[in-house]
């Protein structure tokens, strides 16, 4: 789908809900609308944002920085360049459109930001009506998903039969980055997860300066981003020929659980049952109490993106979206399981990348 289509689209939302005119501040709802700079520095720093209007010209700010950037995205003449101080400026060009009322991604912007724009506009919360779009993955993005989900199971491929003994996490984390830098992602998707022994307990370990030892559990969780599109996947190995009977246990219980989930996959099925579906499995075992968070997650120009695969906010799934499903058990004392793959829902069903 072009960007004139995912406008199109999201004007027809801004229609139906009397949403006159949308600043998009959050840059991969920039990105998605306009091919414009993917990412932002941090929370107080911006590349720019959208002025979207139900009806009417749209434009593109930004500071000077990215004023020939954005005029290879946008129409030069809907590209305004402001100055600072910035939410100022863009209240003051607000205002010279004729706008009074503005909906803005309040999930988005700092409280700066806000109270700022509200000092010469009325502000009204919008709703995530680009994340919905974003939700349903067009053919492009799917191909291109599934590209980057093909580059981390190469990944893996060249990072397991390295593991060795000596290795350090933060050896680990580098390794793979290089794997997929050396395989054309422009970067991760985000830092990767490596927990040796007792730190694979750590649903989100951070890699340091602990050694691998023999007869080991090893959980890596790693992603890579390729043309704009994330991958996610989990994989817990153990180093060695010796595993405990804890961990085969453990293991099993979470590639069943897994099985099990995403054998509901399908369109018009509810993303809590599939959470609800892994963890009556582990209950039924009696080790629900060590499966610590949702079954997954959307994915696509964020590793975490709607829709939530757990218990709160449910959504209906539908042919296009992709999720994660990674099920995990963890015990302190020794480690931690999760295994996680990439699902696109089919019309049929579901294909697991």
């Amino acid at each position: 789908m072009s960007h004139t289509h995912r406008l199109l689209a999201l004007k027809e939302l801004m229609a139906r809900q009397e949403i006159s005119v949308m600043l998009v501040v959050h840059s991969a709802n920039r990105f998605y609308l306009s091919g414009f700079e993917l990412h932002d520095g941090q929370c107080n720093e911006s590349s720019g944002c959208l002025l979207i209007f139900a009806s009417g010209p749209d434009w593109l700010l930004t500071d000077a920085r990215f004023t020939e950037e954005a005029r290879r995205h946008w129409p030069a003449e809907n590209v305004h360049v402001y100055g600072a101080p910035r939410m100022e400026k863009i209240a003051s060009f607000a205002q010279s459109l004729g706008i009074r009322d503005l909906w803005v991604e309040t999930h988005a912007m700092c409280a700066e930001m806000y109270l700022e724009l509200g000092k010469s506009l009325n502000l009204h919360p919008a709703p995530r009506l680009v994340e919905e779009l974003r939700t349903v993955k067009d053919g492009e993005e799917l191909a291109t998903i599934k590209a980057s989900c093909a580059l981390n199971h190469a990944v893996y491929d060249v990072l397991r039969p390295q593991l060795a003994a000596g290795l350090t996490e933060r050896d680990v984390a580098w390794m793979l980055e290089k794997a997929f830098r050396d395989g054309g992602a422009e970067g991760l998707s985000f830092a990767p997860i490596v927990g040796f022994g007792p730190n694979g307990a750590l649903p989100h370990a951070t890699p340091g300066d602990a050694r691998l030892e023999p007869e080991t559990p090893v959980l890596i969780d790693m992603g890579g981003r390729l043309n704009g599109y994330c991958s996610d996947q989990t994989r817990t190995w153990w180093i060695g020929d010796r595993p405990t009977d804890d961990f085969r246990r453990t293991l099993e219980l979470v590639q069943e659980a897994q099985a099990r989930a995403i054998a509901r996959v399908a369109p018009g099925v509810s993303t809590d049952e599939l959470h609800a579906t892994a963890k009556d499995f582990f209950a039924r075992h009696g080790v629900a109490e060590h499966f610590t968070h949702s079954l997954g997650h959307g994915i696509g120009l964020e590793t975490h993106e709607a829709p939530g695969v757990g218990p709160i906010r449910p959504t209906i799934l539908k042919v296009g979206m992709v999720i994660t499903v990674e099920p995990g058990l963890y015990y302190p004392e020794w480690g931690g399981v999760r295994w996680e793959h990439m699902v696109v829902v089919t019309e049929d069903g579901h294909e697991v990348l």
